[in-house]
């Protein structure tokens, strides 16, 4: 099988190894894996922020650059959300307004072959034992866009629980949002931060040595929440405890 890697923005420029990670937990699995150049952001910073019309070149860039592949796969839940759930609206709203059914057609396309990172691994490999190694006290946090927009459920929690070594542990109050909403943190930052604040006394009740998501942008607001007051809880992303085995452990 071979897929092609969305890496996402926040990935390429401040956790490039999450998306090594994810290539080499995929190719331990036999699935191929292609990084089309011309990938770039999915415009949900433009789309959230109501800049309807500057996010529709980037779902036509996002058609061209992922024309040649069946599977796109991103470690990202809110990326995959964009796609899946705001490309249609987007090609609605051009159709409604007599502009034509480009944008549509490209989400049509777009939408069936893009799959956050554990829904392709549960729902289209078929697989909740990648053959990981974790030795750690792990928390789960549900990120929103992957609870509620992609619906992820169990995936992440099924994939975490075979992992060999890893204790997995509940965390109080998971389903509330940790706070960070991309702009809203920026529009918001004092409701951003408390609720960051929230979050973070959750995830050090669980007495966890790390707190998981899959999605960075989320684990970013969590992570400098629990650095700004010196705790020794690791942020990592789920594509990166997947990815680790005996021979290649996590550091």
């Amino acid at each position: 099988m071979r897929v092609a890697l969305f890496v996402t923005c926040v990935n390429d420029t401040l956790y490039p190894r999450t998306g090594q990670a994810v290539v080499r937990l995929l190719e331990r699995l036999g699935v191929e894996v292609d990084f089309p150049q011309p990938q770039t952001c999915c415009g949900q910073p433009q789309f959230n922020t109501g800049y309807r019309h500057e996010t529709e070149p980037l779902v036509r860039r996002f058609d061209r650059a992922f024309a040649d592949h069946e599977y796109v796969v991103t470690p990202s839940g809110s990326c995959a959300a964009m796609v899946r759930d705001n490309y249609p609206r987007i090609g609605a709203k051009a159709a409604a307004e007599g502009r034509g059914e480009e944008l549509a057609e490209a989400a049509g396309r777009a939408v069936p072959k893009t799959y956050e990172l554990t829904e392709f691994l549960v729902d289209v490999l078929g697989v909740t034992d990648v053959g990981a190694w974790f030795p750690y006290a792990v928390t789960y946090h549900p990120t929103c866009h992957g609870l509620r927009v992609l619906g992820l459920g169990e995936r992440p929690r099924r994939l975490l629980e075979q992992v060999k070594g890893l204790e997995l542990r509940e965390l109080p109050g998971a389903q509330e949002c940790c706070g960070f909403g991309g702009t809203f943190a920026v529009k918001n930052a004092a409701v951003s931060a408390a609720m960051g604040a929230d979050k973070v006394r959750a995830v050090e009740s669980t007495g966890a040595g790390a707190v998981c998501t899959v999605d960075n942008s989320c684990l970013m607001h969590i992570g400098g929440t629990l650095a700004k007051k010196g705790s020794a809880v690791r942020p990592v992303h789920i594509g990166e405890i997947l990815a680790a085995t005996e021979e290649e452990p996590y550091v």
